[in-house]
C-alpha cells in the first residue's frame, strides 16, 4: 500500500520487495519523464526523496510502539549521473536491532547512522547517502517534550 501513498508516489520510487520481518526493503526508481532533468539523467531530488522515508518507517515497525524514530539528517553525495533505472536496498540485521535497543536502554536516545547506496542493476553507484536516525524510548521522548513545553 505504501506505493499508493501520494507523498511517496511523487518521488517516482516503487517498493519492489519487503521481507516478512521488515528487515529488508528493496526499491526501484525508474527513470521516466517525471524525474528526468535537463540533461536527461535522473533528477537528484527524485533519487533522494525515494529513499527518504524508508529507514525511518522500517525501523518504527521493527522496533515497535515503545520507541520513537525520526529522520534527523541526510548527507547525499552524487557520484555518477543516473541515465537508467536506480535500485536501493534498505537492510537492518538482527544484531543492529539488538544494538539499537541496548543503546536506547542505556542512553535513552541515540543518533544512529545508516549508509545507503543508490545503484544501477549491476551495482554501479550513482549516489551515496548517510542517513541519521533519531531513536528514543517513548517514555523518555514524552518526558523530554513535557519538560521542553514547561520551559517555554
Amino acid at each position: 500500500m505504501f506505493n499508493l501513498s501520494p507523498m511517496y508516489k511523487r518521488s517516482c520510487g516503487k517498493i519492489t520487495f519487503v521481507s516478512d520481518d521488515l528487515l529488508l526493503v528493496k526499491i526501484k526508481i525508474p527513470l521516466t519523464y517525471k524525474n528526468r532533468n535537463y540533461v536527461g539523467s535522473m533528477f537528484g531530488g527524485s533519487l533522494f526523496s525515494a529513499t527518504d522515508p524508508i529507514y525511518m518507517i522500517q525501523l518504527m515497525y521493527v522496533l515497535g510502539n515503545d520507541y520513537v524514530v525520526w529522520d534527523k539528517s541526510s548527507d547525499i553525495r552524487f557520484k555518477k549521473p543516473a541515465y537508467e533505472n536506480a535500485y536501493v536496498t534498505f537492510e537492518f540485521s538482527l544484531e543492529e536491532i539488538e544494538t539499537i535497543r541496548k543503546r536506547v536502554e542505556v542512553e535513552q536516545e541515540v543518533n544512529y547512522i545508516k549508509n545507503l547506496l543508490i545503484t544501477n542493476r549491476e551495482g554501479v553507484v550513482f549516489t551515496e547517502l548517510n542517513k541519521t536516525l533519531y531513536i528514543s524510548s517513548k517514555t523518555h521522548y514524552k518526558e523530554k517534550r513535557k519538560l521542553k513545553n514547561q520551559l517555554t
